[in-house]
């Protein structure tokens, strides 16, 4: 695949952007957070107000909450115009696309709940399985908000969290924490009514299947590893595992297209933060070098078979898995982007800590 000459041209302009510093992004977020924070009631902030060091600050989850609880208060337990201030918080928080993927996710619960409504309706499955779907709670409703810490200290923070998605961020003074990022979608392909071939994270999985159509047999050789495609992403919520080693195939031993599309792999992840702060975080990855980079594949090269990838980054790691979920019929991601050694704020809390007395 050639690359257009326009693009090639915009992608080395990028990094060298004049971006806005972080204390305005902060600021606009913390704006909106702020009305949201002091808006709760009695009841809400039982739940939605949670001092900075809570444990759960630092736990995520994709499960849908009929099989694990969440901290905080629930879009479902919220007045509109609170449900409008977290929609504020999110659109300052994440670019458009960034936006409309985590909303996107949040509706199709509400699809997925249609699905097995007809499914029950036309007797394709039984009782026992209807009964189970719906213990799920699959629901627009059922993401829940929680502070950690208030908009007005120093150290805050604020999770959106349900059922395929979890969004975690940390402010420490002008600087902040944007990971992890998770988002997953069950089906990856809708396939039925006026949603019929509706693919929320089809960009992801697309440019995946891209890059590895672009290797040679001997570049494969050194990206694929010949195993069963994983359950779930490797480093999963409650898999306590973590990507030490590096495998695949490393970013110097590919050429310029390819190097391009990793590129773009990364962009799309990185790109759902607005505008600014993802070419603060996107510059960060260009200078720890995108020869440094590892790509690694297991599983098949089509769409509708199960396949895994991971970019293995100096500064970061993104994983993406479609293994079909317990259909295993390849059509169920999970993806993640994280930040390493400042998940959750680790390493801006640590500069902190060291600069200040407590």
């Amino acid at each position: 695949m050639k690359i257009p000459v326009f693009l090639s041209v915009s992608l080395l302009a990028l990094p060298c952007l004049k971006v806005a510093g972080q204390a305005d992004y902060n600021n606009e977020i913390r704006r909106f957070a702020s009305e949201l924070h002091t808006s709760f009631t009695k009841t809400q902030k039982q739940s939605g107000l949670l001092a900075f060091n809570d444990t759960s600050r630092l736990k995520w989850n994709n499960l849908p909450v009929g099989l694990r609880a969440r901290a905080g208060t629930s879009i479902g337990n919220m007045t509109n115009d609170q449900r409008k201030l977290v929609h504020r918080i999110l659109s300052a928080s994440l670019s458009s696309q960034g936006y409309l993927k985590a909303t996107a996710i949040m509706h199709l619960d509400e699809l997925i709940n249609r699905f097995y409504d007809s499914l029950y309706v036309q007797k394709e499955i039984n009782d026992t399985t209807y009964r189970f779907v719906k213990k799920l709670l699959w629901s627009p409703r059922n993401y829940f908000f929680a502070f950690f810490g208030s908009p007005a200290d120093k150290q805050w923070g604020y999770k959106l969290e349900g059922h395929h998605l979890s969004v975690n961020f940390t402010f420490v003074g002008d600087k902040l924490s944007v990971t992890p990022f998770f988002v997953g979608t069950d089906p990856a392909e809708y396939m039925r009514t006026e949603y019929a071939g509706w693919r929320v994270l089809g960009q992801e999985e697309d440019l995946g299947l891209k890059l590895i159509a672009t290797l040679t047999e001997q570049q494969r050789e050194k990206a694929i590893q010949s195993k069963d495609v994983p359950a779930d992403i490797i480093t999963g919520a409650e898999s306590g595992k973590r990507l030490v080693h590096n495998w695949g195939i490393k970013g110097s031993e590919l050429d310029k297209n390819q190097k391009a599309i990793m590129q773009h792999i990364i962009r799309e992840f990185v790109f759902n933060l607005e505008f600014d702060k993802a070419v603060w975080e996107y510059d960060k990855i260009l200078k720890a070098g995108i020869e440094n980079i590892y790509f690694g594949w297991v599983g098949g090269f089509e769409e509708k078979q199960a396949h895994y990838f991971v970019l293995n980054g100096p500064t970061f790691l993104i994983e993406f898995d479609n293994n079909g979920g317990p259909r295993k019929s390849a059509n169920h991601i999970h993806a993640i982007w994280r930040e390493k050694g400042n998940e959750y704020g680790e390493d801006v809390l640590k500069a902190h800590y060291q600069s200040e007395k407590h």
